[in-house]
């Protein structure tokens, strides 16, 4: 029996790596022969890097970057082999980087990630693939530009101050220092939000608000950011404020497309390709998913329902082991899961349940395999 492991993380208690293993272990526990393959996935967010580290043996690169106030941080990404950098956003400029009183994406900065795009090129990186979720800010990507050497100046020619609320005052754009490097690389974004960069669809209206912004920021963030499109429209950049993604990580995808020429793709897709997991799973009899929380979510580009779809391609069950599955808002018998399962064994604190994940995957694995096992000694 060959068997494909193909999980997401657990949120705060399982890297996709960790959950692979203790699938591996409870399923190895009884199919002691089986042929089992570890692929660790994730959905273009948080857990990106590490999972395409495991797949394509990268190695961690740390860095001191700033994040989204400009204070220094250790920050890390992913250099492969291949020349290719896997680089998460949120590492640098993520939300989980601030307090709650700290959040404030009118003067929260994208710097960081243009500091880490550097180092990953200054270490012999010619392609980036960039994750952009998870995003304290709301900068249209102008510090990140900033970083590689853009210049954003008022009528007077001052330099504009961090942040998306500053936009509002920009008058020209200087590229006339930006790093030559950049030209030969190629970035290809991580990114399954749609949302165009302006409007009550845009950036501000939608996200900003999760990271802080009153209703007074939102609508001046809008104009700003606006404002500063016409300016590079103005400048003969592309306008590309209305592009499906121009939205994402507060506008972060409008200045990769317009100014670094990026391409943008669904996250799921760009981690499933590296992988090889179409190849894998069409090579299959059985394929084991799971994510933190089955529920009406998972269908919406969730890394368990893209497995799920391509395992349904070529007839292959799938299994679904997670933390928690919502059934009242799940129909996963519908999408075609042979089993969804939750992992906790007992009632507990959501602190116990997630210092216990490891062995309740392990767990609910084991007792999966056992059931499997039963099934083929009664249909003898």
């Amino acid at each position: 029996m060959k068997i494909v492991i193909a999980p997401d993380s657990f949120k705060e208690s399982l890297t996709a790596s960790e959950v692979c293993g203790a699938i591996e272990t409870g399923f190895a526990t009884v199919f002691k022969e089986a042929d089992i393959i570890k692929i660790p996935m994730a959905d273009g967010g948080e857990g990106t890097a590490a999972a395409l580290k495991e797949t394509l043996s990268g190695e961690w690169q740390s860095i001191i970057a700033h994040d989204p106030l400009m204070r220094p941080i250790e920050a890390s990404y992913v250099l492969l082999p291949n020349q290719t950098a896997i680089i998460e956003m949120a590492s640098c400029a993520g939300l989980h980087l601030l307090t709650q009183s700290e959040r404030d994406p009118s003067i929260a900065t994208t710097y960081g990630v243009g500091e880490m795009l550097l180092d990953a090129i200054d270490k012999g990186a010619k392609h980036i693939i960039l994750g952009i979720g998870g995003s304290a800010t709301n900068d249209a990507g102008t510090g990140m530009l900033k970083a590689l050497g853009y210049r954003f100046l008022d009528s007077q020619h001052h330099e504009l101050v961090q942040g998306g609320k500053a936009l509002a005052a920009l008058a020209f754009i200087d590229n006339h220092a930006v790093n030559d490097k950049i030209a030969d690389i190629s970035i290809t974004v991580a990114c399954d939000v749609t949302n165009p960069l302006c409007g009550k669809l845009g950036a501000s209206h939608v996200y900003a608000p999760q990271k802080g912004a009153t209703l007074d920021d939102i609508v001046i963030l809008d104009n700003a950011l606006s404002h500063f499109a016409n300016i590079a429209s103005r400048q003969n950049f592309p306008d590309n404020r209305n592009e499906a993604g121009a939205g994402a990580a507060g506008g972060l995808g409008f200045a990769l497309m317009t100014f670094l020429s990026a391409t943008l793709t669904g996250g799921f897709q760009l981690v499933s390709e590296f992988s090889n997991l179409e190849q894998m799973v069409q090579q299959a009899d059985l394929v084991i998913t799971g994510e933190g929380k089955m529920d009406f979510q998972t269908s919406m580009g969730k890394v368990a329902s893209g497995v799920l779809s391509i395992a349904k391609a070529v007839n292959v069950p799938v299994i679904a082991i997670c933390g928690v599955v919502d059934d009242p808002h799940s129909h996963w018998k519908d999408d075609g899961f042979t089993i969804a399962i939750p992992s906790i064994q007992t009632l507990s604190s959501l602190d116990e349940a997630l210092a216990l994940a490891k062995q309740n995957v392990e767990k609910t694995a084991y007792n999966i395999a056992m059931a499997m096992q039963l099934g083929q000694q009664l249909n003898r």
